[in-house]
């Protein structure tokens, strides 16, 4: 996000109007993050991806439609759609053995050794 560079510029007194011309954005847009540096989706993705990661460690087994379901028995609406999106952005889980194969194939670490022939 280029919107902290503003500030950090406007410290060193280069006017907040250059700075956001010159990074090719409206100062009206900066002035709106200032007030608002946190919007209230990624507020609630990330108490979202916490309490996801708390069920994960339960048993990372779980996949993205019982956690899913699991947010849902505590009272976290979430669709499983978004559960999806945001385990993926994460990272959180790992990956489908059709994925682990073509790791595999390709030389990459995958849970199963090769053997020298």
């Amino acid at each position: 996000m280029t919107y902290p560079l503003v500030e950090d510029l406007a410290a060193d007194d280069i006017p907040v109007a250059v700075a956001c011309r010159v990074l090719g954005f409206s100062k009206q847009a900066f002035c709106q993050w200032k007030a608002d540096p946190v919007s209230q989706r990624d507020w609630d993705d990330a108490h979202l991806i916490n309490a996801a990661l708390d069920i994960h460690h339960d048993d990372p087994a779980f996949g993205y439609r019982f956690i899913a379901d699991e947010l849902n028995a505590q009272g976290i609406a979430a669709d499983s759609n978004r559960v999806a999106r945001l385990r993926s952005m994460q990272r959180i889980g790992r990956c489908s053995p059709r994925n682990a194969a073509r790791i595999a194939v390709r030389g990459g670490s995958s849970a199963t050794p090769s053997t020298p022939g």
